[in-house]
Protein backbone atom coordinates (compact mmCIF):
# COMPACT_ATOMS: atom_id res chain seq x y z
CA UNK A 1 0.00 0.00 0.00
CA UNK A 2 1.75 2.99 -1.17
CA UNK A 3 1.31 6.64 -1.33
CA UNK A 4 1.87 9.60 -3.74
CA UNK A 5 1.12 13.34 -3.32
CA UNK A 6 -0.47 14.79 -6.68
CA UNK A 7 -0.56 19.04 -5.26
CA UNK A 8 -3.24 20.24 -7.56
CA UNK A 9 -3.62 23.57 -6.16
CA UNK A 10 -4.66 26.34 -8.68
CA UNK A 11 -2.63 29.17 -8.95
CA UNK A 12 -4.63 30.95 -6.22
CA UNK A 13 -2.65 29.89 -3.56
CA UNK A 14 -5.67 28.13 -2.05
CA UNK A 15 -5.15 28.23 1.61
CA UNK A 16 -5.41 25.14 3.88
CA UNK A 17 -8.39 23.93 5.73
CA UNK A 18 -8.29 21.64 8.55
CA UNK A 19 -6.10 18.74 7.08
CA UNK A 20 -5.25 19.06 3.79
CA UNK A 21 -5.89 21.38 0.97
CA UNK A 22 -8.87 22.45 -0.84
CA UNK A 23 -8.25 20.58 -4.38
CA UNK A 24 -5.52 18.80 -3.34
CA UNK A 25 -5.35 15.18 -3.78
CA UNK A 26 -3.68 12.32 -3.12
CA UNK A 27 -2.70 9.04 -4.91
CA UNK A 28 -2.82 5.74 -2.37
CA UNK A 29 -2.19 1.89 -3.66
CA UNK A 30 -3.95 -0.91 -2.20
CA UNK A 31 -7.00 -1.75 -0.42
CA UNK A 32 -6.15 -0.03 2.82
CA UNK A 33 -6.06 -1.48 6.83
CA UNK A 34 -8.80 -0.91 9.02
CA UNK A 35 -8.48 1.77 11.30
CA UNK A 36 -10.94 0.89 13.33
CA UNK A 37 -9.58 -2.16 14.65
CA UNK A 38 -7.76 -0.44 17.70
CA UNK A 39 -6.25 -3.94 18.76
CA UNK A 40 -4.43 -4.61 15.44
CA UNK A 41 -3.39 -0.10 15.51
CA UNK A 42 -1.61 -0.70 18.95
CA UNK A 43 0.23 -3.60 17.54
CA UNK A 44 1.50 -2.10 14.82
CA UNK A 45 2.65 0.97 17.15
CA UNK A 46 4.30 -1.69 18.96
CA UNK A 47 6.02 -3.34 16.34
CA UNK A 48 7.16 0.03 14.74
CA UNK A 49 8.85 0.96 18.24
CA UNK A 50 10.86 -2.37 18.28
CA UNK A 51 12.08 -2.12 14.70
CA UNK A 52 13.01 1.27 15.12
CA UNK A 53 15.03 0.82 18.29
CA UNK A 54 16.47 -2.27 16.96
CA UNK A 55 17.42 -0.82 13.42
CA UNK A 56 19.00 1.75 15.44
CA UNK A 57 21.39 0.03 16.65
CA UNK A 58 21.95 -2.53 13.81
CA UNK A 59 23.16 0.81 11.97
CA UNK A 60 25.49 1.34 14.70
CA UNK A 61 26.52 -2.46 13.90
CA UNK A 62 27.36 -2.24 10.83
CA UNK A 63 29.05 1.40 11.19
CA UNK A 64 31.27 0.19 13.74
CA UNK A 65 32.04 -2.91 11.51
CA UNK A 66 32.47 -0.87 7.97
CA UNK A 67 29.87 -2.92 6.37
CA UNK A 68 28.36 0.44 4.86
CA UNK A 69 26.65 -1.41 1.73
CA UNK A 70 24.34 -2.88 4.50
CA UNK A 71 23.51 0.33 5.51
CA UNK A 72 20.53 1.24 2.97
CA UNK A 73 18.31 -1.91 3.74
CA UNK A 74 18.10 -0.86 7.61
CA UNK A 75 17.09 2.68 6.93
CA UNK A 76 14.51 1.00 4.59
CA UNK A 77 13.54 -0.82 7.69
CA UNK A 78 13.61 2.45 9.86
CA UNK A 79 11.46 4.35 7.55
CA UNK A 80 8.81 1.93 7.10
CA UNK A 81 5.51 3.21 7.65
CA UNK A 82 7.30 6.19 9.26
CA UNK A 83 3.71 7.88 6.92
CA UNK A 84 0.57 7.25 6.92
CA UNK A 85 -2.28 8.59 5.19
CA UNK A 86 -5.70 7.72 6.73
CA UNK A 87 -9.13 8.09 5.14
CA UNK A 88 -13.00 7.09 5.60
CA UNK A 89 -12.14 4.15 8.06
CA UNK A 90 -9.06 2.97 6.09
CA UNK A 91 -5.19 3.21 6.76
CA UNK A 92 -2.54 3.31 3.37
CA UNK A 93 1.51 3.19 3.80
CA UNK A 94 4.26 2.15 2.03
CA UNK A 95 6.17 -0.77 3.08
CA UNK A 96 9.75 -1.97 3.10
CA UNK A 97 8.94 -5.29 2.55
CA UNK A 98 12.63 -6.49 4.13
CA UNK A 99 13.34 -9.33 6.79
CA UNK A 100 13.89 -7.07 9.96
CA UNK A 101 10.82 -4.86 10.02
CA UNK A 102 8.32 -6.60 12.58
CA UNK A 103 5.81 -5.06 10.61
CA UNK A 104 6.28 -6.47 6.95
CA UNK A 105 7.28 -9.84 9.15
CA UNK A 106 4.06 -9.60 10.99
CA UNK A 107 2.20 -9.21 7.32
CA UNK A 108 3.91 -11.95 5.86
CA UNK A 109 3.33 -14.48 8.30
CA UNK A 110 -0.45 -13.88 8.43
CA UNK A 111 -0.65 -14.16 5.04
CA UNK A 112 1.33 -17.64 5.22
CA UNK A 113 -0.70 -18.64 8.02
CA UNK A 114 -4.29 -18.03 6.05
CA UNK A 115 -2.79 -19.92 3.19
CA UNK A 116 -1.19 -23.31 4.72
CA UNK A 117 -3.93 -23.54 7.85
CA UNK A 118 -7.26 -25.01 5.87
CA UNK A 119 -4.02 -27.67 4.47
CA UNK A 120 -2.63 -28.66 7.84
CA UNK A 121 -6.48 -28.57 9.40
CA UNK A 122 -7.31 -31.42 7.43
CA UNK A 123 -4.27 -33.72 8.78
CA UNK A 124 -5.44 -36.23 11.25
CA UNK A 125 -2.50 -36.12 13.87
CA UNK A 126 0.31 -34.30 12.10
CA UNK A 127 4.07 -33.98 13.91
CA UNK A 128 5.86 -31.37 14.91
CA UNK A 129 10.06 -32.11 13.82
CA UNK A 130 13.10 -29.81 14.68
CA UNK A 131 16.29 -31.17 12.38
CA UNK A 132 19.14 -29.39 13.64
CA UNK A 133 23.11 -29.72 13.53
CA UNK A 134 26.29 -28.35 15.84
CA UNK A 135 26.57 -25.17 16.38
CA UNK A 136 29.08 -22.58 14.81
CA UNK A 137 30.83 -19.54 14.91
CA UNK A 138 30.05 -16.52 12.83
CA UNK A 139 32.37 -16.75 10.22
CA UNK A 140 31.57 -20.19 9.58
CA UNK A 141 27.35 -19.61 9.89
CA UNK A 142 26.65 -18.77 5.86
CA UNK A 143 28.82 -22.03 4.84
CA UNK A 144 26.98 -23.84 7.22
CA UNK A 145 23.57 -22.84 6.41
CA UNK A 146 24.28 -23.45 2.80
CA UNK A 147 25.34 -27.04 4.10
CA UNK A 148 22.06 -27.82 5.58
CA UNK A 149 20.20 -26.59 2.44
CA UNK A 150 21.82 -29.14 0.48
CA UNK A 151 21.57 -31.72 3.49
CA UNK A 152 17.62 -31.38 3.37
CA UNK A 153 17.50 -31.74 -0.10
CA UNK A 154 19.79 -35.04 -0.76
CA UNK A 155 17.10 -36.57 3.13
CA UNK A 156 14.39 -35.28 0.57
CA UNK A 157 15.52 -36.87 -2.44
CA UNK A 158 16.42 -40.51 -0.64
CA UNK A 159 12.91 -40.63 0.73
CA UNK A 160 11.35 -39.73 -2.63
CA UNK A 161 13.23 -42.43 -4.61
CA UNK A 162 12.36 -45.04 -1.57
CA UNK A 163 8.99 -43.44 -1.69
CA UNK A 164 8.68 -44.30 -5.47
CA UNK A 165 10.06 -47.89 -5.14
CA UNK A 166 6.81 -48.46 -2.62
CA UNK A 167 9.24 -48.81 0.12
CA UNK A 168 8.64 -45.55 2.47
CA UNK A 169 6.54 -42.92 3.19
CA UNK A 170 6.38 -39.93 0.88
CA UNK A 171 7.48 -36.83 2.73
CA UNK A 172 4.43 -34.07 3.67
CA UNK A 173 5.08 -30.76 5.34
CA UNK A 174 6.13 -27.17 5.76
CA UNK A 175 9.44 -26.17 6.94
CA UNK A 176 10.95 -23.22 7.72
CA UNK A 177 14.66 -21.80 8.65
CA UNK A 178 15.50 -20.26 11.74
CA UNK A 179 19.12 -19.49 13.87
CA UNK A 180 19.70 -18.74 17.30
CA UNK A 181 22.63 -17.07 18.76
CA UNK A 182 24.07 -18.35 22.01
CA UNK A 183 25.31 -15.14 23.90
CA UNK A 184 27.84 -17.46 26.72
CA UNK A 185 29.32 -19.38 24.23
CA UNK A 186 28.82 -17.14 20.83
CA UNK A 187 27.61 -19.48 18.81
CA UNK A 188 25.08 -19.94 16.29
CA UNK A 189 22.34 -22.73 15.73
CA UNK A 190 20.82 -22.60 12.85
CA UNK A 191 17.44 -25.39 12.76
CA UNK A 192 14.68 -26.08 10.52
CA UNK A 193 11.21 -26.42 12.07
CA UNK A 194 8.73 -28.71 10.18
CA UNK A 195 4.84 -29.66 10.23
CA UNK A 196 4.77 -32.89 8.63
CA UNK A 197 1.65 -34.62 7.88
CA UNK A 198 2.22 -38.25 10.84
CA UNK A 199 4.55 -39.79 13.02
CA UNK A 200 5.84 -41.96 10.54
CA UNK A 201 6.91 -38.91 7.92
CA UNK A 202 8.46 -37.32 11.63
CA UNK A 203 10.25 -40.26 12.55
CA UNK A 204 11.93 -40.64 8.76
CA UNK A 205 13.09 -37.77 8.71
CA UNK A 206 14.79 -37.39 11.91
CA UNK A 207 17.02 -40.83 10.82
CA UNK A 208 17.67 -39.80 7.90
CA UNK A 209 18.86 -36.22 8.56
CA UNK A 210 21.25 -38.16 10.84
CA UNK A 211 22.26 -40.22 8.32
CA UNK A 212 23.17 -37.42 5.67
CA UNK A 213 24.92 -35.31 8.34
CA UNK A 214 27.30 -38.29 10.01
CA UNK A 215 28.49 -40.24 7.27
CA UNK A 216 32.12 -38.71 7.34
CA UNK A 217 31.85 -36.37 11.20
CA UNK A 218 29.52 -36.90 13.64
CA UNK A 219 27.92 -33.13 13.18
CA UNK A 220 24.64 -33.83 14.83
CA UNK A 221 23.14 -35.85 17.52
CA UNK A 222 19.80 -37.83 17.99
CA UNK A 223 19.17 -35.90 21.48
CA UNK A 224 19.32 -32.47 19.48
CA UNK A 225 17.15 -33.42 17.09
CA UNK A 226 12.61 -33.04 17.99
CA UNK A 227 9.71 -34.66 17.05
CA UNK A 228 6.62 -33.94 18.91
CA UNK A 229 2.66 -34.84 18.45
CA UNK A 230 0.97 -31.70 17.38
CA UNK A 231 -2.18 -30.78 20.05
CA UNK A 232 -3.05 -27.46 18.94
CA UNK A 233 -2.25 -27.07 15.04
CA UNK A 234 -2.73 -23.36 14.80
CA UNK A 235 -0.25 -22.95 17.60
CA UNK A 236 2.34 -25.19 15.56
CA UNK A 237 2.46 -23.47 12.49
CA UNK A 238 2.51 -19.49 14.37
CA UNK A 239 5.48 -21.61 15.85
CA UNK A 240 7.18 -22.85 12.69
CA UNK A 241 6.76 -19.60 10.58
CA UNK A 242 9.27 -17.47 12.16
CA UNK A 243 11.34 -15.97 9.13
CA UNK A 244 14.71 -15.85 10.18
CA UNK A 245 15.69 -15.36 14.04
CA UNK A 246 14.01 -14.08 17.60
CA UNK A 247 14.96 -10.81 17.98
CA UNK A 248 14.86 -10.94 22.05
CA UNK A 249 17.33 -13.57 23.16
CA UNK A 250 17.45 -14.97 26.94
CA UNK A 251 21.47 -14.21 27.99
CA UNK A 252 21.52 -17.53 29.55
CA UNK A 253 19.76 -19.95 27.16
CA UNK A 254 19.63 -22.84 30.63
CA UNK A 255 17.52 -20.42 32.02
CA UNK A 256 14.97 -18.87 29.37
CA UNK A 257 12.19 -20.53 31.45
CA UNK A 258 13.09 -17.99 33.82
CA UNK A 259 10.63 -15.24 33.36
CA UNK A 260 12.93 -12.99 35.96
CA UNK A 261 15.92 -12.72 33.54
CA UNK A 262 15.73 -10.11 31.63
CA UNK A 263 15.94 -10.77 27.66
CA UNK A 264 18.66 -8.99 25.50
CA UNK A 265 18.79 -7.36 21.81
CA UNK A 266 22.31 -8.90 20.43
CA UNK A 267 22.31 -6.37 18.06
CA UNK A 268 25.93 -7.70 16.47
CA UNK A 269 24.19 -10.89 16.48
CA UNK A 270 21.41 -10.29 14.73
CA UNK A 271 23.46 -8.86 11.58
CA UNK A 272 25.73 -11.62 11.35
CA UNK A 273 22.21 -13.89 11.53
CA UNK A 274 20.58 -11.22 8.52
CA UNK A 275 23.82 -11.18 6.55
CA UNK A 276 24.03 -15.16 6.65
CA UNK A 277 20.15 -15.84 5.70
CA UNK A 278 20.18 -13.02 2.91
CA UNK A 279 19.07 -14.65 -0.17
CA UNK A 280 18.13 -17.91 1.71
CA UNK A 281 14.34 -18.96 1.13
CA UNK A 282 13.02 -19.22 4.73
CA UNK A 283 10.23 -21.08 3.98
CA UNK A 284 9.07 -23.84 1.93
CA UNK A 285 6.86 -26.80 1.47
CA UNK A 286 7.33 -30.27 0.63
CA UNK A 287 5.14 -32.63 -1.40
CA UNK A 288 1.73 -29.80 -0.15
CA UNK A 289 -0.11 -29.20 -3.25
CA UNK A 290 -2.06 -25.58 -2.07
CA UNK A 291 -5.30 -24.92 -3.67
CA UNK A 292 -5.17 -22.93 -6.86
CA UNK A 293 -4.93 -19.15 -6.15
CA UNK A 294 -6.50 -16.22 -8.16
CA UNK A 295 -3.94 -14.46 -10.17
CA UNK A 296 -2.87 -11.31 -8.51
CA UNK A 297 -4.07 -8.16 -10.10
CA UNK A 298 -2.66 -4.98 -9.95
CA UNK A 299 -2.18 -2.95 -7.31
CA UNK A 300 -5.29 -0.89 -7.19
CA UNK A 301 -4.87 2.58 -7.06
CA UNK A 302 -7.42 5.45 -5.79
CA UNK A 303 -6.88 9.31 -5.35
CA UNK A 304 -7.92 10.57 -2.43
CA UNK A 305 -9.61 13.96 -1.44
CA UNK A 306 -10.28 13.93 2.44
CA UNK A 307 -7.41 12.43 3.82
CA UNK A 308 -5.59 12.93 7.02
CA UNK A 309 -1.77 12.41 7.56
CA UNK A 310 0.50 10.88 10.01
CA UNK A 311 3.75 11.25 10.78
CA UNK A 312 5.56 8.83 13.48
CA UNK A 313 7.50 10.37 16.64
CA UNK A 314 9.65 7.81 18.14
CA UNK A 315 9.32 10.12 21.40
CA UNK A 316 5.33 9.23 21.44
CA UNK A 317 5.72 6.05 20.00
CA UNK A 318 2.94 6.73 17.86
CA UNK A 319 1.64 8.32 14.81
CA UNK A 320 0.99 12.17 15.50
CA UNK A 321 -1.29 14.62 13.20
CA UNK A 322 0.90 17.76 13.36
CA UNK A 323 -2.28 19.79 12.47
CA UNK A 324 -4.14 18.60 15.55
CA UNK A 325 -1.53 17.07 17.66
CA UNK A 326 -3.96 13.60 17.85
CA UNK A 327 -2.36 10.46 18.36
CA UNK A 328 -3.18 7.66 15.92
CA UNK A 329 -3.22 4.61 18.14
CA UNK A 330 -3.17 5.69 21.97
CA UNK A 331 -0.61 3.50 22.14
CA UNK A 332 1.22 3.14 25.64
CA UNK A 333 4.23 1.46 26.13
CA UNK A 334 4.66 -1.21 28.72
CA UNK A 335 6.98 -0.54 31.44
CA UNK A 336 9.21 -3.57 30.30
CA UNK A 337 9.11 -3.20 27.09
CA UNK A 338 10.68 0.70 27.13
CA UNK A 339 13.11 -0.68 29.71
CA UNK A 340 14.47 -3.32 27.46
CA UNK A 341 14.15 -0.90 24.10
CA UNK A 342 16.46 1.82 26.55
CA UNK A 343 18.99 -0.76 28.21
CA UNK A 344 18.72 -4.21 26.92
CA UNK A 345 19.86 -3.89 23.43
CA UNK A 346 24.14 -4.78 22.91
CA UNK A 347 25.78 -3.04 20.23
CA UNK A 348 28.91 -5.01 21.22
CA UNK A 349 31.02 -6.51 18.46
CA UNK A 350 31.69 -10.24 19.08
Amino acid sequence: MGISVLNTLGQSATAKTDNHYLNAEKMVFGEGTDRNNAKALQGRAKRKAITQSMILSLIDVVKAKGKEERLQPYWNAYHCQSALTTSKNKMYGNYCKTRFCTTCLSIRKAETINKYYPVIEQWEEPYFVTLTVKAVQADKLPKWINAMKVAFRRTKQRCNKRHERGKGVKLVGIKSLECNFNPQKKTYNPHFHLIVANKEIADTLVVEWQRTWNKKKKLTSPYAQDSRKITNKQAALIETIKYGSKIFTEPDIKKKKDSTIPRMVYAAALDNIFCALKGVRLFDRVGVNLPKQTARTKAKTTFLEDFDDWIYEPSANDWVNHLTGELLTGYAISDELGYLLDNNINVQLE
